[in-house]
């Protein structure tokens, strides 16, 4: 056995109380005289032998008594055989998972309410002068340092459910950096707990970094009920949003439940209006996919929600997406200088004017090369290059940064083309350059009707179909790294335009000019789809939703900003308003919430009071699947990553104080010395009063005196 306060020993001492109480009796005796001295001698030396045996008992009793009661400050123990105890002060990092999936029930109530009772547990297994850090999902800055454990217990009552999601091997990077701040601490006293449902989602354990100094001690809580249906994602089926057009959303359900569901009702809302209502039906354990059909009637933001019913787990009930219509789409033509123009060779008839310039959802304006605004290139959508020969470095430098940024660029060369200025000016994207012209006359007789620029254009394929004629046109050399895709194609194999992505954009690429020498293309029913589409699809859309954890930017476009105004993200009904960070990126103006955003649901982007666009936010996903991992699995995750400094902590009906103890201190003889304090006095109340009474009925009926 040994003494955790081996100083108190010193009040044995007071052992020496009672033993000088006994020997110095001051109690004085009352004389009675009786007639029969005889008789008296019997009943005084019967008297005499049991109050000496009395008073020893009592004696006794209150000598044990002490020592047990000075042992008990003495903090005696019998040494674990599990862990050797050390002296000195101990640091503890102490995770508690805040995150949703903690919002499960357990057997008490809440997983999250479990853990905090758990830590708090934990805590009282140690003195007030050992040095505590809580940590959560947050991350905060208050939860890195080191305190007390009175002040360890006050920052445990306030943790709350938090969105953010942490994997186990971030969590325990950061208690390593915390605990090996404490560099003056011995190595055995350095401990973490992590304190977590343990969901398979979140735990690596194969990417923890081995720290053999500090002594990590998973303490999982279990949930009763792990089922749960939610919404995983939402997309649509065309990349572009068009007014009075019917648009399939659709959406992603899971099911992380034993049990199937069947006609579960689900709603659409966009900008606060319910739209049809629909419902769907998913398999235990299941994914299942379903649409729901709406038309947009009036222009500018839509801001939609998506909700079903779950219970008991409702986080992600709730899918959020934005997205917004343009009234009109902007366009521009750069046309070739008019000063350089030769009617016999470009003979342009403004094609491209007849095509936009009636048609209320595009605005088209028109640029001479020379002319040409470079700063207003990014307020467009889509830029058509119409018949420049020679391309300058300025304009490609320009519209490089305009494809890669998300426009759409549509090129017709001209027909005295440089090629090297264009190889300039298409290479550096990925995307295949003129090489030289062919004057064979030839038949465009391939279109592509797989493609997105011409799906729903057509209502059948027809491989008859009437396609333009080619007189001459300029070869399109293949560039491996390339992204092309045929969208027409002549037959005698070469490409009559060609779409590539770069960046965000795209480009689209033709092997004539718009000229009618070159090709009947301008004045064929084709030309028309194939422009307007390409039109269409240069909306820049922006992502329909963000994760609240996600640190991604959030690009508005070339939306611009003074120095008298400044850009807010408002949620009016919440309350809502903070001042994002912003960046100007080649004309692009992007915002950075650096994780301000902590609630789900759809907010505003202002400009000073201007409204400029919207942007959702979701809880991330990887919360919304409860399956865990169970304490034998547990086990085997750390043992297989081979972390030996990692032990299962299982709470039992002793709980985490007392089965801490044991294992860290051993076996605890405190409780054990205070029960035997209070027997011992009990045994001393009884002899004291009782013994008394049983003497008195024994010796009084022995008094036989007669008087004369």
């Amino acid at each position: 056995m040994r003494f955790g306060n081996s100083y108190f020993l010193f009040a044995l001492l007071a052992l020496a109380i009672p033993i000088l109480i006994h020997l110095f009796n001051f109690r004085k005796f009352k004389r009675v005289y009786f007639t029969n001295v005889r008789f008296l001698k019997e009943v005084k030396q019967d008297t005499k032998a049991r109050n000496k045996l009395k008073n020893i008992l009592i004696l006794v009793s209150r000598l044990l008594a002490v020592l047990f009661l000075v042992l008990a400050f003495t903090q005696p123990y019998l040494p674990s055989e599990k862990q050797a105890v050390t002296k000195g002060i101990k640091v503890m990092s102490i995770y508690v998972d805040n995150s949703f999936s903690m919002d499960a029930l357990g057997k008490t109530g809440s997983l999250l309410e479990i853990a905090k009772q758990n830590a708090r547990e934990i805590a009282m297994a140690y003195k007030p002068n050992d040095q505590f850090q809580l940590l959560t999902n947050d991350f905060e800055g208050r939860h890195q340092r080191l305190v007390s454990r009175e002040e360890f217990l006050e920052l445990l009552d306030e943790v709350k459910l938090s969105p953010v999601v942490r994997l186990i091997s971030e969590v325990t990077k950061r208690q390593q950096d915390a605990i090996n701040s404490a560099k003056e601490i011995n190595a055995n006293n350095k401990q973490a707990f992590l304190i977590s449902d343990f969901q398979k989602s979140t735990t690596d354990f194969n990417a923890i970094k081995c720290d053999t100094n500090i002594h990590f001690r998973p303490v999982p809580v279990q949930a009763q009920n792990r089922n749960n249906i939610y919404i995983d994602s939402v997309w649509f089926a065309s990349p572009i949003r068009q007014l009075n057009k019917q648009e399939a959303l659709h959406i992603r359900l899971k099911s992380n439940s034993a049990l199937a569901a069947q006609n579960m009702p689900m709603r659409l809302y966009i900008n606060g209006q319910a739209k049809t209502p629909s419902s769907f039906s998913i398999e235990a354990n299941g994914t299942t996919d379903t649409i729901i059909y709406f038309t947009i009637r009036e222009p500018g933001l839509q801001q939609c929600l998506v909700e079903i019913n779950d219970y008991p787990v409702t986080f992600d009930d709730r899918f959020y997406f934005s997205f917004n219509i343009l009234k009109a789409i902007p366009i521009l033509s750069i046309n070739k200088s008019t000063e350089n123009n030769n009617s016999k060779l470009d003979n342009n008839n403004n094609y491209i004017n007849t095509l936009f310039e009636n048609d209320t959802a595009f605005t088209l304006t028109e640029s001479d090369e020379n002319k040409l605004d470079y700063s207003s290139l990014a307020t467009f959508s889509f830029i058509i290059l119409n018949g420049l020969d020679n391309p300058s470095s300025g304009l490609s430098n320009e519209l490089k940064k305009f494809v890669l940024n998300g426009g759409s660029l549509f090129v017709f060369p001209g027909a005295l083309s440089n090629l090297q200025s264009y190889r300039s000016l298409l290479s550096p994207l990925g995307v295949n350059s003129f090489e030289k012209i062919d004057t064979n006359r030839s038949v465009v007789d391939k279109l592509n009707y797989a493609t997105p620029l011409f799906n729903g254009v057509f209502e059948k394929t027809n491989e008859n179909l009437d396609l333009p004629i080619v007189y001459d046109h300029y070869k399109i050399a293949k560039v491996s790294r390339s992204t092309q895709e045929d969208l027409l194609s002549m037959r005698n194999g070469d490409l009559f335009i060609g779409s590539y992505t770069a960046g965000k954009g795209s480009i689209y690429l033709c092997a004539v000019p718009l000229n009618d020498t070159w090709s009947n293309f301008p004045r064929h029913a084709i030309f028309v789809p194939t422009l307007y589409q390409a039109a269409l699809f240069s909306q820049l859309q922006n992502e329909l939703f963000y994760k609240i954890d996600n640190s991604s930017k959030i690009d508005l476009g070339a939306v611009g900003t003074t120095s008298e105004n400044i850009f807010h993200v408002v949620e009016p009904n919440k309350k809502f308003d903070v001042i994002p960070l912003h960046r100007v990126i080649d004309g692009h103006i992007v915002l950075d919430v650096q994780r301000q955003i902590i609630e789900s649901g759809n907010y505003f982007v202002n400009l000073g009071t201007n409204l400029l666009n919207g942007i959702s936010f979701n809880y991330d996903r990887k919360e919304s699947d409860l399956t865990t991992f169970n304490n034998v699995e547990i086990k085997a995750a750390y043992e297989r990553a081979g972390l030996p400094n990692f032990s299962l902590l299982e709470n039992n009906l002793k709980g985490l104080t007392t089965i801490l103890m044991e294992n860290d201190l051993g076996y605890q003889l405190w409780k054990t010395c205070i029960w035997l304090v209070l027997i011992f006095l009990l045994v001393e109340i009884v002899l004291i009063r009782f013994w008394k009474k049983g003497s008195e009925k024994k010796i009084i009926p022995n008094f036989n005196i007669q008087s004369d």
